[in-house]
């Protein structure tokens, strides 16, 4: 069976956001990761090299292959902030409706920027990530 190429790494997550150029959008990738890191109560590490994911869960597909990922994380795109929360795509119509401007992609969140989104909404949507 084929590895899969995303793995955790050792890179450091504060390094790799102050990389980012744009300000705005450091300072939104280091309030996502300051939300995250609270709900999930575990500390963030690079998952390859532009994912950063929050506690180790081990998934098993209908197939039967398992393996390692992480409960949730995000990755701070050039065009936006891909957001890895599960159920938040398909179990959260109601809330996604509050949520402000917003995309979604198979299984992913997308937001441009946290002042474009209800933050409060955003939080309910962390919290009901954690219990899939």
């Amino acid at each position: 069976m084929a590895q899969l190429k995303t793995q955790k790494t050792e890179l450091s997550v504060d390094a790799f956001i102050n990389a980012i150029a744009d300000e705005q959008k450091r300072k939104d990738a280091f309030t996502i990761l300051e939300l995250m890191e609270t709900a999930t109560k575990a500390k963030a590490k690079m998952w390859g090299s532009a994912i950063i994911g929050f506690g180790d869960k081990r998934l098993v597909y209908e197939s039967g292959r398992e393996l390692d990922w992480f409960v949730m994380g995000f990755s701070p795109r050039k065009q936006n902030f891909a957001l890895y929360i599960s159920g938040a795509v398909t179990d959260e119509q109601t809330l996604l409706k509050k949520l402000g401007k917003y995309k979604t992609g198979k299984g992913c969140l997308y937001i441009n920027k946290i002042e474009e989104i209800d933050i409060n909404v955003f939080k309910e949507i962390i919290q009901k990530g954690l219990s899939k």
